[in-house]
């Protein structure tokens, strides 16, 4: 079965976070026939399996999810999404950018270089979710928690997302920022709003210090990452009543901070900006992910040399995104690259990947493993 068959039985399998839909079974017949040993890992109701070839280091693994999000609005979808279509040298589906594209070019990489030198240096690895697109707790964390409880140790790691932006191989995931959570309650009190003197409008006494929050500078970045950004995304002021002074005031927030930063610094000069203003407040914090970056390295030299050679171009590194399950890999000393199909349709109606561009990834993939482990 070729690249693109692989990626269309995967289309196939309507794995909407978290169900797997057999996505991960087909994975595992194709890997067992090739040598490797399956070490299913299911928790909290999401499946996720470990597979390992060889028993020697360098280890080098290849992660990503058989998960993908909803299609939303099926009317909008030029075809159905879980039946993939190839128009005009695209396949239309769900999950063909994000990321069954990316696992089809995985498992027939492993394919031809394991045909091609069966006796190879060290070993490789696939860590499989199905829990990325969702809260992310029951997948590639608990995954690596088992691996690190055991002292098995991952060298190398490739992680499939889709992180091309105007052709295959243009640009390679080196890092991601943290992403940290604040939940803001500032504390006022309640009364009538002819009585105002009588009440303490909470908004009105936080406004001074959010404008504190939105113009500070917490850092200038470096040579890998943009500065630090800090972003409200929601906010709750009010009962609804039109004669009310509301008693609380809440803000939702999030900061995506680079290496520069770490939360324990994030969290402290926040409430140093918080203690200056004349309100009380309650505020707790959410850690989605440290930042990491893998900013030279073996794996860098060889996935740069393997997208030399199979589009003629050199990538560029970048950093810039969302995170990425590579969050949970990183911590552990492992060096970890992002490498997939273009970005530009992911998440979106009518996703889909170039045709041509699978069998190029594969190969991509394939001159990976002949650097590493040849």
């Amino acid at each position: 079965m070729s690249t693109i068959d692989l990626a269309i039985e995967l289309i196939k399998r309507p794995s909407v976070t978290p169900e797997d839909a057999g996505c991960q079974e087909l994975m595992i017949r194709r890997l067992e026939a090739i040598g490797f040993e399956i070490e299913r890992l299911p928790f909290g109701g999401v499946e996720n399996f470990w597979a390992r070839r060889g028993t020697e280091g360098p280890l080098f693994v290849f992660a990503g999810h058989t998960d993908v999000v909803p299609p939303g609005n099926l009317e909008k979808w030029d075809s159905d999404p879980f039946r993939p279509e190839i128009r005009g040298g695209l396949l239309h589906g769900r999950g063909a950018a994000d990321m069954k594209g990316s696992l089809a070019a995985m498992v027939t990489a492993c394919e031809t270089f394991i045909k091609e030198k069966p006796d190879h240096k060290g070993s490789i690895g696939f860590l499989i979710t199905g829990d990325e697109e969702g809260p992310a707790v029951n997948g590639t964390v608990k995954v690596i928690e088992t691996l690190e409880a055991r002292g098995e140790k991952i060298d190398y790691c490739l992680v499939g997302e889709s992180s091309s932006e105007q052709r295959l191989g243009d640009t390679i995931k080196n890092g991601r920022r943290g992403s940290l959570h604040g939940f803001l309650t500032v504390h006022g009190k309640q009364g009538h709003i002819a009585y105002h003197h009588l009440a303490k409008n909470p908004l009105h006494s936080f406004t001074p210090t959010l404008g504190k929050l939105c113009a500070e500078v917490w850092d200038e970045g470096n040579d890998f990452f943009p500065p630090t950004g800090f972003q409200i995304y929601h906010l709750e002021h009010g009962t609804g009543a039109e004669n009310i002074v509301p008693g609380e005031f809440e803000m939702r927030f999030n900061f995506r901070f680079s290496t520069e930063l770490t939360p324990e610094s994030i969290e402290a000069r926040v409430r140093e900006i918080l203690d200056e203003g004349d309100f009380e407040y309650d505020l707790e914090w959410r850690l989605s992910g440290q930042p990491f970056l893998t900013a030279s390295g073996a794996l860098l030299d060889a996935t740069v040399g393997a997208v030399k050679e199979i589009t003629g171009h050199s990538p560029r590194l970048s950093t810039s995104g969302g995170t990425s399950d590579g969050r949970f890999i990183a911590p552990t000393g492992a060096q970890v690259l992002e490498l997939g199909p273009l970005n530009a349709t992911i998440h979106q109606v009518n996703e889909c990947v170039r045709v041509e561009d699978l069998d190029r990834l594969s190969g991509i993939y394939l001159g990976v493993l002949r650097r590493l482990l040849g």
